[in-house]
């Protein structure tokens, strides 16, 4: 009965712009007031999941936001589901001042240092005889895979997709796919490691 409503609400403008209008301030773009004090009802956290006080958690009904087993959002972040779902694996830490905009998947063991930006969102720009604001937004899905370690202060662009056990050094922006068992750094990122399974070391990528 609820996924009929939602996809009711999503089919009809009029009906989602008086719908948005009642769960999102206008200036504020974040959720009323009345909306945040239910969100532990839509909200799906797993066993043992903290998510601290401070965190800033701009999540709304009509996309989902899951965070796993023993996961942890810590202080200061911004976890914002708005434009996407987000989802958030088991024994997953995103550290301190993190900002996360949907659509986001994050998986399992995955470690984001310190003012990490994850985003599925960029804003229009294409029409020069409006504004930007006046161009709404365009969405991609951001997936960061299984055993990950993101390095401080890095940007991960809107559809990228970092592949299994790799590492993003400190003050990166990720602007393209990385595979897995891999090192990158770099503004735009780089590969300059990876794992060769057949001689079983890591390997210096030269380009």
């Amino acid at each position: 009965m609820f996924n009929s409503l939602k996809q009711k609400i999503k089919t009809n403008p009029v009906l989602k712009q008086r719908v948005l209008f009642l769960m999102m301030h206008p200036i504020k773009t974040r959720p009323r007031r009345w909306l945040r004090y239910l969100q532990f009802l839509y909200m799906k956290k797993g066993k043992r999941s903290v998510i601290y006080r401070s965190v800033r958690k701009d999540i709304v009904p009509f996309y989902s936001f899951v965070i796993g087993d023993y996961s942890v959002i810590e202080d200061y972040s911004i976890i914002n589901n708005a434009v996407g779902d987000i989802v958030i694996g088991n024994h997953t830490r995103v550290g301190v001042g993190n900002t996360i905009i949907g659509p986001v998947t994050i998986g399992d063991k995955v470690n984001l240092a310190q003012n990490v930006v994850v985003s599925g969102l960029n804003h229009n720009f294409e029409n020069v005889n409006r504004t930007i604001a006046e161009q709404g937004v365009s969405t991609k899905e951001t997936k960061i895979n299984t055993d990950v370690w993101i390095g401080a202060n890095t940007v991960v662009l809107a559809g990228v997709c970092i592949g299994e056990h790799v590492v993003i050094g400190a003050g990166s922006v990720v602007t393209k796919d990385i595979p897995g068992y891999s090192v990158a750094v770099g503004n735009p990122a780089r590969i300059i490691k990876q794992y060769d399974i057949e001689k079983e070391q890591w390997i210096k990528v030269n380009k």
